[in-house]
């Protein structure tokens, strides 16, 4: 059986080291996603921070690192980000094949058909709706616990305090419909990192 172990960076350069290092432990490039909405520079990430990874990738990676495959696409409710991987590739097709009466598409359907819980799946997609980056890792039992001890090395995220940090906003859930953030409105995220 596999389990998806998510990771959510508040730079996209972490998530990007973060990237390299599943590929270091062994876990395929087609097992890992990475999804961001901005650049290391704190600005939305544009086609040259992807060109940017893409290059860092197939330097560090060899031709087949996920980090050569990032490109632009865009997610309903966030806007253009960078990604590369199963989770952008699912979450495009979970939008075009969406079914009316309840389920959810883009990264909200991606994440919770590979096992992520709904609630969590809704706050990774504020997160880098608002300017964050998530990896994901779809891997083998065996290997979740080393990819979850990968994905806490350096700063990630604590989802507690980020959640309790919306939701003293007023925010309830992730809405796909809600205006998409530009980098001139995306504010400082919570500094609730672990």
């Amino acid at each position: 059986m596999t389990t998806t172990i998510t990771g959510l960076f508040d730079r996209y350069d972490e998530a990007m080291a973060a990237v390299k290092r599943l590929e270091a432990a062994g876990i395929a490039s087609a097992d890992i996603s990475l999804v961001a909405n901005r650049g290391e520079d704190g600005a939305s990430t544009t086609e040259e921070e992807a060109g940017k990874g893409a290059g860092i990738g197939a330097a560090l990676g060899g031709v087949g690192g996920l980090l050569t495959g990032l490109g632009i696409m865009a997610i309903p409710g966030i806007g253009p980000v960078v990604a590369a991987g199963w989770l952008a590739t699912t979450a495009a097709g979970a939008v075009a094949g969406a079914v009316v009466g309840g389920a959810a598409g883009g990264i909200v359907g991606a994440l919770t058909s590979a096992g992520v819980p709904e609630a969590d799946a809704h706050l990774y997609a504020e997160s880098v709706r608002r300017g964050g980056a998530l990896v994901t890792a779809r891997v083998e039992d065996d290997k979740a616990e080393e990819a979850r001890a990968i994905l806490r090395q350096g700063p990630t995220v604590d989802l507690a305090g980020r959640r309790k940090a919306y939701e003293s906003e007023g925010w309830v859930n992730f809405d796909d419909n809600a205006p998409i953030m530009t980098s001139d409105v995306i504010q400082p995220l919570p500094n609730h990192t672990r």
